[in-house]
């Protein structure tokens, strides 16, 4: 697998790279775009937005719920003891167990959705330069087909690209 990619000063620089290799055919998943600082007000950001992290922390959090209410009231039943005419299962003195159990299981939740939509451990990016860390935004394709490989190089190079690199990823496993 061979990739190439462009180092670019500007953000619209970037932009403009990341429309035109679009407009070329290359699907937008297949376009990688680095850069040292958050760019989420341009386009190319986009395909970070979408989450569904907030839901999974609710369904973390509903399942802490429920696990704690039924080992509080399961606990309490098996091992019943004379309460003085109240309830075997007080919910008041639960409520504390529920609440922690709770959050517990939106913070798992969170942790684990996290991990695995940044693919921790052992995440590599594909395409990397030095350059990104000093101030530069790497717009590239990662490609096994080598007749597309000029094109993308003349795409990036007429979208102003302070300098065009190829580099090879090895295979793809």
């Amino acid at each position: 697998m061979t990739g190439v990619y462009g180092l670019f000063a500007t953000p619209d620089a970037a932009q403009r790279a990341f429309d035109r290799l679009v407009a070329a055919g290359i699907p937008e998943g297949e376009i990688t775009v680095m850069s040292s600082e958050p760019l989420e007000e341009y386009e190319f950001a986009k395909g970070d937005r979408k989450t569904v992290m907030p839901w999974i922390a609710v369904l973390g959090a509903a399942v802490g719920l429920t696990t704690a209410y039924f080992l509080t009231s399961l606990t309490q039943k098996a091992w019943a003891i004379n309460t003085g005419g109240m309830p075997i299962v007080s919910m008041w003195t639960n409520l504390i167990i529920m609440f922690e159990l709770t959050m517990m299981g939106a913070v798992f939740a969170t942790i684990i959705t996290l991990m695995r939509a940044a693919r921790l451990p052992g995440r590599l990016p594909k395409l990397y330069d030095p350059q990104v860390s000093e101030g530069k935004i790497l717009v590239g394709v990662a490609t096994a087909d080598a007749s597309r490989l000029a094109a993308i190089q003349d795409v990036l190079r007429s979208s102003e690209a302070e300098a065009v690199k190829t580099t090879n990823l090895g295979t793809d496993s």
